[in-house]
């Protein structure tokens, strides 16, 4: 392996915070492609993004001067090609978003890189890279090497990784991005109609609810509760598919990563491989359920085996 390189995101002015995130995917994997860490940057606007991503890990930036900021899928594809070509690197990553979905995939076909999406987990064992994603619509963890591919494209998920902390003293470079036929126009951007500005991976305190709170009608009480204890109210997949809380509230391997968060309260959730993908992490899990052999108790650092709504109602009574 030789190194990694980042292909930065950023929308209307502001640095993506995935970005931030692939930094630290990049160096938990460093050690095993024994080279450097290069972040590249694409745009005409690039000097606050820059003094941006000079944090700690990352060994070089790379300015690719374009004649605008807006995305376009060509611009991409033909300036990741040119990056690889010109770096040499071995692994790619990249935001999973709707900006990489339109040229990661196209660049990995064209050149026979490897690929994988949606990853959640990155690990080096001896000169393999290994890369985790989600299968059987979310129901197992799967596993993927990469034999015979000199290069690896890797769409990472966001709300995966923390962002890294400390300032790098990282080698700056520009070079004009290459020429591609513009076969698209921005024209604008349309504002999400969703009023739900819930921030899931930045959260510190999340309390979250799941089948145990049993209908629908039971939920605000709970939203209720979040807000006087100073949590930050979550879900499990069953709540958000019945649509009783937003997507954007769903913690797990299909919703949001709590990266963040230091406290972690459930309420009535089993423990599902998919809902445990977004939370086992926190250092200090709160379960509260009625079943003593549910999955999550083999997590938490502290279960209550009893009824969620007893237990709050106790915790209502002394906020």
């Amino acid at each position: 392996m030789a190194g990694i390189l980042i292909i930065g995101e950023h929308r209307q002015g502001e640095l993506r915070p995935v970005t931030l995130e692939l930094i630290t995917a990049a160096e938990s994997i460093k050690a095993g492609t024994g080279g450097t860490i290069t972040v590249a940057l694409i745009g005409n606007r690039l000097d606050a993004f820059v003094t941006q991503v000079a944090v700690g890990g990352v060994d070089a930036i790379v300015r690719v001067e374009a004649a605008h900021d807006d995305f376009d899928p060509d611009l991409y594809a033909a300036s990741l090609k040119a990056l690889v070509d010109s770096l040499q690197p071995s692994v790619v990553l990249v935001p999973q978003s709707v900006n990489s979905l339109g040229y990661a995939a196209a660049v990995a076909a064209v050149n026979g890189y490897g690929l994988a999406t949606d990853v959640f987990g990155l690990a080096c064992e001896g000169d393999t890279l290994v890369a985790t994603r989600s299968g059987y619509s979310q129901k197992v963890s799967v596993e993927l090497d990469f034999p015979g591919k000199a290069v690896v494209v890797l769409a990472v998920r966001a709300g995966t990784f923390k962002a890294p902390v400390g300032v790098a003293a990282a080698v700056v470079s520009a070079q004009p991005a290459p020429g591609a036929p513009a076969r698209v126009r921005h024209t604008g951007y349309v504002a999400s109609e969703s009023v739900d500005t819930v921030n899931i991976p930045g959260a510190e305190f999340i309390m979250s609810i799941g089948r145990g709170v049993g209908e629908e009608t039971n939920v605000e009480e709970y939203a209720e509760l979040a807000e006087s204890i100073g949590a930050t109210l979550g879900c499990s997949r069953p709540l958000a598919d019945a649509g009783w809380l937003p997507k954007a509230r769903q913690v797990g391997q299909s919703g949001k990563t709590a990266s963040a968060c230091r406290l972690y309260l459930a309420f009535g959730i089993s423990g599902s491989v998919q809902h445990l993908a977004g939370m086992k992490h926190v250092d200090t899990i709160i379960a509260v359920n009625t079943d003593r052999e549910a999955s999550i108790f083999s997590y938490a650092k502290y279960g209550i085996v009893g009824d969620m709504f007893e237990i709050a109602e106790e915790l209502r009574n002394h906020f």
